[in-house]
């Protein structure tokens, strides 16, 4: 179940959100406008040099930018749950900031909660120049309304840690400290993380290693938490190509230390292009090529009068890796102004552990 948006929201945020999700063929892209041509905002090109903790905060030149936590949680009688924190920016158009209303930045927040009944979510809009939302990256504090990522006490830049992560809606609320003592891991080739065979790229780094811990709340029913969490930074101008409608990606924890991030382009001609990122215990990682994924959706089901993969195949031979994925809430349904499927996961096989799905476009 979701918030209801203010009518005052609504008409702050109404004319640039109907620019913003555009027509079907973007809606169909999960976020809009991926896929369009991006000219006069700024390129992906390989061999940037990242810079911490600049990078934590935003880069308005570049025409979307996304701050992406999830958690995989378990409460004190060991019942599993799972969290969602994600702060989007999106640029209107490109050039020189504007100053106050005028400013072309919009942002989003999402923030949800998952057990295996039940799965709540809210959604908060704003624009840009207003103090409203932001992400300022020393002291780094990433923001939309009453909702915080911010770091604590000591945060170490390379390790964005620790930090404090809330967010709340009409039925539940969370709170979270999470903490890491290893160093930033770069997706892709040192953080270039190629989207298709041709042009499109994101800048693209992750913390894998949170370890999370705090409460949660569903209707007012309060439990204390802890288990592990994962933040992906992502910033581009044009991740997707034209032909390509949305993503299936995977974050997971192996049970045995390792992590793997995973996702799978769908385009139209059904050559789906794949990209992979195994990273080992100490945090080094090996970049894993399209050739070696093998992700086959199992079974479906119909949700929001849609029909999706919800358990998935995943092979990496490479890797001795075979696992089968199984959500821990099939309806774990984003029923925000651009829908999309995201919740907590778990796998066995060759493998075994809890991670979390998400799929766009469908």
């Amino acid at each position: 179940m979701s918030d209801d948006k203010l009518i005052s929201r609504r008409a702050v945020v109404g004319s640039a959100m109907a620019l913003m999700l555009g027509g079907n063929a973007a809606h169909a892209q999960g976020f809009a406008g991926l896929g369009e041509d991006a000219e006069g905002f700024s390129s992906v090109v390989p061999g940037r040099k990242f810079t911490f903790p600049a990078d934590h905060g935003p880069h308005p030149n570049f025409r979307i930018e996304w701050w992406y936590v999830t958690a995989n949680l378990l409460d004190t009688s060991g019942a599993p749950l799972g969290i969602q924190w994600t702060l989007f920016r999106h640029a209107l158009q490109p050039g020189p900031q504007a100053e106050g209303w005028a400013n072309q930045q919009i942002w989003m927040g999402h923030a949800a909660v998952t057990r295996a009944e039940t799965h709540r979510y809210s959604e908060k809009f704003s624009r840009g120049g207003i103090g409203q939302a932001g992400v300022e990256p020393a002291p780094f504090q990433a923001w939309i309304d009453s909702w915080q990522m911010r770091g604590l006490d000591g945060m170490r830049a390379g390790q964005i840690a620790p930090l404090e992560l809330n967010a709340s809606g009409s039925d539940f609320e969370y709170a979270l400290r999470l903490d890491a003592d290893r160093a930033l891991v770069l997706q892709g080739d040192g953080g270039y993380s190629r989207k298709s065979l041709r042009e499109q790229a994101s800048y693209y780094y992750s913390q894998p290693f949170f370890k999370a811990s705090g409460h949660v709340s569903i209707e007012d029913k309060s439990v204390e938490v802890h288990g592990q969490a994962w933040m992906d930074r992502e910033w581009s101008s044009q991740p997707l190509a034209s032909d390509q409608s949305g993503w299936d990606w995977l974050s997971l924890h192996m049970s045995s230390g390792e992590k793997l991030m995973l996702y799978r382009l769908r385009q139209n001609d059904g050559q789906n292009y794949a990209s992979g990122n195994w990273i080992l215990p100490d945090g080094t990682s090996r970049q894993i090529a399209s050739a070696e994924i093998t992700m086959t959706p199992k079974s479906f089901a119909e949700i929001a009068n849609r029909k999706l993969p919800t358990i998935w195949d995943i092979a990496i031979p490479a890797l001795g890796l075979n696992i089968e994925c199984v959500p821990l809430n099939a309806k774990s349904w984003m029923g925000t102004s651009v829908a999309y499927w995201e919740g907590p996961i778990s796998f066995a096989g060759s493998h075994k552990g809890v991670g979390y799905l998400e799929m766009t476009g469908y």
